[in-house]
């Protein structure tokens, strides 16, 4: 006589659909966590190549920076366009992959601020998206030749606040290519940090930190540096770089400058202190 087979029995398969649903909910995290990680990996793995680029360009130029300019005007330009395009015969073997954050691949939405802020979205101009900006205190002002150029790198004063090289003391801690919303920032010591992760309008001459200061990696953003090194950076840490020649790395964001741990706005305050 036939004998049927014994199956499972509707509370072993729900017993066993159970078990699957609790180790998903034990491995997702640790899943989100790895493919974090990668990501960071990635980026910084782009700014290596980025820093061997800027390495070439200096050693092509006499160890100097860009001027802000192209073919000696600012005529018809914007968005670090003086970058951009300098750098563009160095990047042009390299997949757009490069210009992008893995954390930050997908341009940001047009007009006003996206719904989870601009941290993981990249800028977009007319010829380029990307999720890297120029630290612009960089620039070799003493360079240009468009007349009245060198009294400032595109309106931020002093010049003499502008590098010109990478070849200066103290070059691992002065920032040259950092993750950002924007092409290129000035940050000064006293700028105030944004208040929420989402980020603040941009306003162009005051408060630029705000353009680095974005949580790309669980509270740092990969940087490189002008002795061609590459690292994480805690966000309040930024404030603790030699971002230009005048920049006072005790300023009023600082342990050594003295601020509260409830000085920072809310969204910074859970993370280390520099």
């Amino acid at each position: 006589m036939y004998k049927y087979k014994k199956g499972f029995t509707l509370i072993e398969l729900l017993v066993v659909i159970a078990i699957i649903a609790l180790l998903m909910s034990i491995l997702m995290p640790a899943l989100q966590r790895v493919k974090k990680q990668a990501r960071t990996t990635a980026c910084l793995a782009n700014l290596r190549q980025w820093g061997l680029m800027y390495a070439m360009y200096c050693d092509e130029n006499d160890g100097n920076f860009f001027t802000g300019e192209l073919n000696g005007t600012r005529s018809g330009m914007g968005s670090g366009e003086f970058w951009r395009e300098t750098m563009r015969p160095y990047t042009k073997d390299f997949s757009e992959k490069l210009w992008l954050c893995p954390q930050a691949a997908k341009a940001r939405p047009q007009g006003g601020i996206p719904s989870g802020g601009w941290s993981n979205f990249a800028w977009e101009t007319a010829n380029d998206v990307g999720s890297y900006g120029l630290n612009g205190w960089m620039l070799n002002i003493a360079g240009s030749r468009q007349t009245g150029n060198r009294n400032n790198g595109w309106g931020r004063t002093p010049a003499d606040w502008h590098w010109g090289t990478h070849q200066v003391q103290g070059s691992n801690n002065i920032p040259v290519f950092t993750g950002s919303w924007w092409v290129d920032s000035w940050p000064r010591e006293d700028d105030q940090p944004p208040p929420s992760d989402a980020g603040p309008g941009d306003t162009p001459n005051s408060n630029e930190m705000n353009r680095v200061c974005v949580d790309r990696h669980n509270g740092f953003v990969n940087c490189v540096f002008a002795d061609w090194t590459v690292r994480k950076v805690g966000l309040k840490e930024l404030w603790t770089l030699k971002w230009s020649r005048g920049y006072n790395v005790g300023g009023p964001w600082t342990r050594g400058g003295n601020v509260q741990p409830g000085a920072w706005p809310e969204w910074l305050q859970r993370f280390k202190d520099y």
